[in-house]
């Protein structure tokens, strides 16, 4: 689940860097060397896909998150098979994120300069 909220709250603008990635900057594929996670990511307008396999567990996971101004709202299915979402509200350099992970826990967490709390 971290790695989807990394991912998300980065908002798809940075990858592990033990990634190879490749593509366009609206469709490509990344390969992760330690984890074994092949995902692919896929931008139309505000709306961006990541559909992911890991290799060594033969497990599969996505996510789909739709930004409208200062609001991102994520979607997922967890590599168990359960939804989670997350709703991201950024306001000059915090973000507030709160949602409900693939075990069916809520979270929230305010994140600035700082780090997160």
């Amino acid at each position: 689940m971290f790695k989807y909220l990394l991912v998300a709250i980065l908002g798809f603008t940075s990858v592990n860097a033990f990634a190879r990635c490749y593509g366009s900057d609206t469709y490509y594929n990344c390969y992760d060397l330690n984890s074994g996670n092949d995902y692919t990511i896929r931008k139309y307008g505000n709306t961006t896909y990541m559909d992911g396999y890991n290799s060594n567990t033969g497990s599969t996971w996505s996510q789909e998150s739709r930004t409208y101004g200062n609001t991102t709202y994520t979607t997922g299915q967890a590599a168990n098979g359960n939804s989670w979402d997350m709703t991201t509200r950024t306001y000059g350099n915090t973000r507030y994120i709160d949602g409900t992970d693939s075990r069916g826990n809520s979270f929230s967490k305010i994140c600035n300069q700082f780090g997160c709390y």
